[in-house]
């Protein structure tokens, strides 16, 4: 059975309950596959493959408007956060707060306005500049420069943000977080953890061919390379917490040795 995310946020937990590690964190108008349900929580399996116990509360569990939902012409939120407000105009009334990566279905647009529809099937207004259309073309029809591009922008929109383990928004987000959000909101799934799966499209590189994109694995961490020896990762060390730059190169003040020398291996789209 298909249902839809109609929170902000849709924790996937490890288990069916609260006091457990969050594994990942589904995002609202993401429609996900459920299975078993114990304790007010359902087992869900996103469309990138990753699976957890959502709180039921957070779904419209609905098959047919599910399915309605995902064919639909969906916008994806750009801005960090962008608020959905009853009427066009900034005095009105918040109905909701959605984070970068949140789908809504755009209705309308006029005068700097869309008119949306929430996956819960309330309507609403948003600050057009704060949406965009969800990448239609497969992405090995893309240019590589253009989405090398993308990957990196898209990490870097993420910069500052604290890191929450399991998390994926710029309320909190962690390494692998951070790189398959760059990637899915380019319109590329991958892995969501810090490995190289067969039935994903990264492969493995080697390190002289590395690329803006391109993803760099260490042991239990994933950061992304934004070209001349420069990668973005979110990171947990003291002094950092969250999504910080770091230079590949022992002569830059942000060198990491302890990262440089644990390279496991480098993978690539392209």
């Amino acid at each position: 059975m298909k249902a839809t995310v109609i929170t902000p946020i849709g924790p996937l937990m490890s288990e069916p309950s609260a006091d457990c590690e969050r594994a990942d964190e589904a995002l609202a108008g993401m429609v996900v596959e459920l299975g078993e349900s114990r304790n007010g929580y359902v087992k869900a399996t996103t469309e990138y493959g990753y699976t957890g116990y959502m709180p039921e509360r957070c779904l419209m569990m609905d098959e047919v408007k599910s399915r309605a939902w995902a064919e639909r012409p969906l916008r994806q939120i750009t801005r960090a956060a962008l608020d959905v407000m009853d009427e066009p105009r900034v005095q009105a009334r918040i109905l909701n707060t959605l984070p970068r990566g949140a789908r809504l279905a755009e209705l309308d647009r006029r005068q700097g306005w869309a008119a949306v529809e929430l996956p819960d099937g309330r309507q609403g207004y948003v600050r057009a500049s704060g949406l965009a259309p969800r990448p239609d073309t497969p992405w090995q029809h893309r240019s590589v420069w253009e989405l090398r591009s993308d990957l990196a922008r898209n990490a870097l929109a993420y910069m500052g943000v604290q890191y929450r383990w399991g998390g994926k928004t710029p309320w909190g987000i962690d390494c692998s977080g951070l790189c398959s959000m760059a990637y899915l909101l380019a319109g590329v799934i991958i892995y969501r953890d810090a490995d190289i799966r067969p039935d994903y499209p990264i492969h493995e590189i080697a390190m002289e061919r590395i690329g803006q994109g391109d993803l760099i694995f260490f042991p239990g961490h994933v950061a992304l390379y934004l070209g001349d020896g420069r990668y973005i990762h979110a990171t947990a060390a003291e002094g950092s917490d969250g999504v910080v730059v770091n230079s590949l190169r022992p002569d830059d003040s942000d060198f990491r040795e302890d990262l440089y020398t644990s390279v496991t291996m480098v993978g690539s789209l392209f």
